[in-house]
C-alpha cells in the first residue's frame, strides 16, 4: 500500500511540474505573439462564404493544423466553444479546402475555418508554434493569447472576461 501512495505521490507530482513548465513556455511564447488590435472585417471560409467579423462580441481566433497532434486534442474544445462564442479557426499548411472540410466532417467540428495554404495569415500575427489561440474582446482589442492546448474551462473563463 505504501508503494502505491508513494507512485501516486511521484504522480501528481510530475504532472504539476509539467503544468507549470507547460505554462511558462505558454506564456514565453505568448510574448512574442502580435498584440495589436484584430484587423480582420471579413474573410472567406472554406466553404467560400464570406464571415463577417462582430464588433459588438468577444472573438477567439485560433490557429491550428490538421497535422498537429496537440492540435486534435484541443479540436473539441474548440468546437463546443463555437456553439456559444464568435469563433474563427485558421488552418495552416493543412492542404485544400477539401481536405480540410473531410477533416471536418471525419470529426464532426463545425466550426468557422479560413485555410491558410501558404503561412500567410499566420506569419501576420507572428505564429512560431500550433496551436495558438487569441481571445479578442468587442472592441477587437487582444485580450488573451495563448500557445499550446487550452481546456474547455480556460477557454470559457477567458471569453467570458473579455466579455465584461
Amino acid at each position: 500500500m505504501n508503494r502505491v501512495k508513494h507512485y501516486l505521490k511521484e504522480i501528481a507530482l510530475f504532472i504539476v511540474v509539467m503544468t507549470i513548465f507547460a505554462n511558462i513556455i505558454s506564456l514565453y511564447k505568448s510574448s512574442e505573439l502580435n498584440q495589436k488590435p484584430l484587423m480582420l472585417n471579413s474573410v472567406t471560409l472554406i466553404d467560400n462564404m464570406s464571415y463577417q467579423l462582430d464588433n459588438n462580441k468577444p472573438i477567439l481566433v485560433h490557429f491550428w493544423a490538421t497535422w498537429c497532434p496537440t492540435c486534435k486534442l484541443e479540436a473539441g474544445n474548440i468546437d463546443l466553444i463555437s456553439k456559444h462564442y464568435n469563433v474563427l479557426t485558421i488552418a495552416v499548411n493543412s492542404g485544400s479546402n477539401s481536405d480540410i472540410q473531410h477533416y471536418l466532417k471525419e470529426h464532426n467540428y463545425n466550426y468557422n475555418v479560413v485555410n491558410d495554404k501558404d503561412g500567410t495569415l499566420s506569419q501576420k500575427f507572428k505564429i512560431a508554434a500550433f496551436p495558438t489561440t487569441f481571445i479578442y474582446d468587442k472592441k477587437h482589442r487582444l485580450k488573451f493569447s495563448e500557445v499550446g492546448y487550452t481546456s474547455t474551462l480556460g477557454l470559457y473563463l477567458r471569453l467570458l472576461w473579455a466579455s465584461l
